[in-house]
């Protein structure tokens, strides 16, 4: 190796470096944003799933950050969960808990919804129509994940999508279409550019 290439090689490795730090905030950051907004709960009385900001956390994070890092914000959420830290919605239980109970069928597809919704948005013109398509996509494989799991607890298939589905239909389009137009400003934004 010529001492040029040598050269060049060592003043890489600090870009290098500061590249995946700057991921990996990235991915610690849109982890703790999804607990944020989990946070952000409102109990109903008939259904033992409440009705939270975290889908728009995981469809904001999948869009945003892209299939990898979405995936990866939303394996480290449920790690972080599964750890006790409290970033899943207050009204359960918390920990490995809430994983096995009513909203743990949501919860362990979120790395799948995040990467989906940011596969499908990365892969084409990044416009308000493909985010909110792949936020629908996503919501998909979202309630399939968590129906199937409440139809796992319930024995019942049409108990769990009157827990899980009829009441979130018309608050998951709004968050599917709110997901987009925050996605689709950020990527506008000038320091998004830069």
């Amino acid at each position: 190796m010529s001492k040029y290439a040598a050269n060049t090689l060592d003043a890489r490795a600090p870009i290098r470096s500061l590249d995946w730090a700057k991921q990996a905030a990235l991915v610690v950051g849109a982890s703790f944003f999804v607990a944020l907004c989990a946070h952000v709960t409102l109990p109903l009385p008939f259904t033992p799933v409440p009705l939270t900001l975290q889908n728009f956390g995981v469809l904001v994070v999948g869009l945003t950050l892209g299939s990898r890092r979405g995936f990866a914000a939303l394996a480290l959420y449920l790690a972080e969960g599964a750890a006790g830290l409290p970033v899943f919605n207050p009204t359960g239980p918390g920990g490995i808990a809430q994983l096995l109970g009513p909203t743990g069928g949501f919860l362990m597809v979120y790395p799948l919804v995040a990467g989906l919704a940011g596969l499908v948005f990365e892969h084409g013109k990044r416009t308000f129509g493909r985010a909110a398509a792949a936020g629908l996509l996503a919501e998909v494989v979202l309630f399939a994940g968590g129906i199937a799991w409440l139809s796992i607890l319930t024995h019942s298939l049409a108990q769990a999508a009157r827990w899980g589905l009829y009441w979130f239909v018309f608050a998951e389009v709004i968050k599917i279409m709110f997901a987009a137009e925050v996605t689709v400003r950020i990527r506008r934004s000038p320091r998004s550019q830069a």
